[in-house]
């Protein structure tokens, strides 16, 4: 009798031992885990990035110059993949999300969640960074927040054309930067091809996004990213520079909303026909079905990201 009871004693001890290391609370929806994780991948990579654009800005050179802005962002794209990879993918940009959701990567039903999260962890990573450089920003503005001239902050936060350039010529070089990225985040992910090798992922698509911004950043800021641009500027536009973030550029706020979501399924859809729709059977044999090897740039496997340091002729 005595035994049974310490058997029965011992089992309450080890039941209780495991109610105490469960956690308390957890989300059972994958949905939920999924726009949580994408929200905070977001913010993550919006606040580190937007941030090394205020430093450089309101620092007049000190504190880096452009390519300080392109390694930042880069390096803010790769700890926002750290953060959400494994659970929403970390798009972190709604070009990304709608090219998987065009090749069959990403449900339709979710891309709303996609964009939501995205444009409110941006607005939010502005926000943040708002406040964390207010007191540099007035210092460097006067206290006049403004979207052009010499002393202009808009550009902090949101992209803007160089006085030269066109909205044709803004439009080409959106949709050219975005395809850029996704082209190379498909061959990133492609497994009969050369992908990246596990736990290298988020780096390199970190050092995509130098890469594009090095190449092609002056035109406009390289957006490549419609959620990146457009949450910070409705940001900018209610904390104090107005409906100018609107106007300005000859109504540019439009063209890194459309031309990279058109830029970002050309991209990919050039890689499939070029190069991942020709992959030979892996056992070699014509007549073997082909099964698809990509990784899919969704949830679990998804090395996607985008975004841009944003700095221009205007800054």
């Amino acid at each position: 009798m005595k035994n049974a009871m310490q058997s029965v004693e011992l089992g309450v001890s080890q039941r209780s031992r495991v109610g105490l290391n469960r956690p308390k609370v957890w989300l059972r929806s994958e949905l939920s885990r999924v726009g949580l994780a994408e929200f905070l991948s977001t913010y993550v990579m919006m606040a580190l990035g937007l941030g090394s654009v205020a430093q450089v800005v309101t620092g007049q050179g000190v504190f880096g110059q452009f390519l300080s802005i392109n390694v930042g962002f880069g390096l803010a794209v790769a700890m926002g993949v750290h953060v959400g990879g494994n659970v929403s993918g970390a798009h972190m940009n709604a070009a990304v999300s709608l090219t998987m959701c065009v090749f069959g990567r990403l449900p339709w039903k979710r891309l709303p969640l996609y964009v939501f999260v995205q444009l409110f962890g941006s607005f939010l990573a502005a926000a943040t960074v708002y406040g964390i450089y207010y007191e540099a920003i007035h210092n460097y503005c006067g206290g006049n927040l403004t979207v052009t001239g010499e002393r202009a902050t808009a550009g902090i936060f949101a992209t803007y054309p160089a006085p030269y350039l066109s909205l044709f010529g803004g439009f080409v070089d959106q949709v050219f930067g975005t395809a850029m990225l996704l082209l190379c985040l498909m061959a990133l992910s492609d497994q009969k091809n050369k992908p990246a090798a596990k736990g290298t992922e988020p780096i390199l698509v970190g050092l995509l996004v130098v890469l594009i911004g090095i190449s092609f950043g002056s035109n406009s800021g390289y957006a490549i990213n419609p959620t990146r641009d457009f949450g910070p500027r409705i940001f900018t536009a209610i904390a104090g520079w107005g409906l100018d973030v609107f106007r300005s550029g000859n109504g540019w706020w439009w063209v890194p909303l459309v031309a990279t979501s058109i830029g970002g399924v050309l991209g990919a859809g050039v890689y499939k026909a070029f190069v991942e729709m020709h992959h030979p059977p892996l056992s070699g044999q014509e007549g073997d079905p082909i099964e698809e090897e990509s990784l899919p740039l969704n949830k679990k496997q998804d090395i996607c990201a985008d975004v841009k340091p944003e700095t221009n002729g205007n800054n």
